[in-house]
């Protein structure tokens, strides 16, 4: 039970953020990782998503652990409202590509509509300076399953198609933060708008 509740501490700690974080003007760092929308495993590019408009990365510590479900459930239920604000979303974190292929073909979860991309070693969130922690011994998903990889905080950015951070988002609860980025991203359009 001990192993159990700290690991579950770790987790909740590593979703904080240590507000070292890259911030509103920013260069983006451009990356490439596989990824899983539906299920299905690709290759996403930062890059090719900007020329379609604005990006939401948003880090997670981990896929199937509560805060993190709660936060794809929520970018899930609102996708059509960043696509129409003309924006994508993808989801990044320290787990592997099949642990993603489940997460993201989740009904109640990512539900198809998130894609989510892998950063097994960490190097893409460290690359937005964002701390990165190592495995917690013992912690386990909400479907029982170990976790066995480390975890980044919890943090989002909104990413122009020039590359730049217009908005970092942090430390606020999961559904919140979808909240507060939807506002963000339509507040982009309107400015293109104006």
């Amino acid at each position: 039970m001990n192993k159990l509740l700290s690991g579950l501490i770790g987790i909740i700690a590593f979703s904080l953020p240590a507000y070292a974080a890259l911030e509103a003007g920013d260069m983006a760092p451009a990356f490439q990782a596989r990824a899983s929308l539906d299920g299905k495993a690709f290759d996403y590019s930062l890059a090719d998503a900007l020329k379609q408009g604005p990006v939401v990365v948003y880090f997670y510590p981990s896929a199937y652990t509560g805060g993190c479900n709660i936060e794809a459930h929520e970018f899930s239920e609102h996708m059509d409202a960043f696509k129409a604000a003309g924006a994508t979303v993808v989801g990044v974190s320290l787990d592997s590509i099949d642990r993603l292929n489940d997460f993201s073909a989740d009904p109640d979860y990512c539900a198809g509509k998130l894609a989510v991309a892998s950063d097994p070693s960490g190097e893409i969130a460290k690359s937005y300076k964002l701390d990165v922690h190592g495995p917690v011994e013992g912690a386990k998903d909400t479907r029982g399953i170990e976790i066995g990889h480390g975890f980044a905080e919890r943090v989002t950015f909104i990413v122009t198609p020039d590359g730049k951070i217009a908005k970092t988002i942090g430390g606020v609860a999961p559904a919140e933060n979808v909240k507060k980025t939807l506002e963000a991203v339509q507040q982009l359009q309107r400015q293109k708008g104006s």
